[in-house]
């Protein structure tokens, strides 16, 4: 197995457990403040559904909605990258950059910590566009348009 498609293969399943974690996190503050929007939450637990989110959930919703918008063009751009072999070690160091840089949005965004939050949203957006640029470099170069 080559050294990009582990390293792609990493970064998928940390991005994973990352999401999870989102996931869990909105779990723990709905169970341990007993706090639920949903009807059937609340009343599984023998409470009234409350009006809105908890502020922690709703942050941690919202962390979840911007990893939607850029984790899939990374599994997408990463595994076009390990497709058309692109430069193994410019597409390792994207793809670590761009994993780290999405734990540490999260990370930040739950936290409430600008302006990391958006440096580090503008460093993974950066990544993408790099794993994207060497890809029409790839096909540019090897006139993979038909022929």
């Amino acid at each position: 197995m080559s050294t990009v498609l582990s390293v792609y293969a990493l970064c998928v399943v940390v991005l994973f457990f990352k999401m999870f974690a989102i996931s869990c996190y909105q779990g723990f503050y709905r169970i341990t403040r007993m706090t639920f929007k949903n009807a059937e939450d609340a009343k599984l637990v023998g409470r009234t559904p409350s009006a809105e989110e908890l502020p922690q959930v709703a942050r941690a919703k919202n962390a979840w909605l911007n990893d939607l918008e850029n984790i899939p063009l990374f599994f997408a751009l990463g595994g076009l990258c390990v497709l058309l072999d692109t430069p193994a070690d410019r597409t390792v160091w994207l793809f670590c950059i761009f994993t780290t840089a999405r734990v540490l949005h999260t990370l930040t965004y739950l936290a409430g910590w600008q302006p990391w939050r958006t440096i580090a949203y503008f460093v993974g957006i950066g990544c993408l566009m790099g794993l994207a640029g060497m890809i029409v470099f790839v096909l540019v170069g090897q006139g993979g348009f038909g022929g």
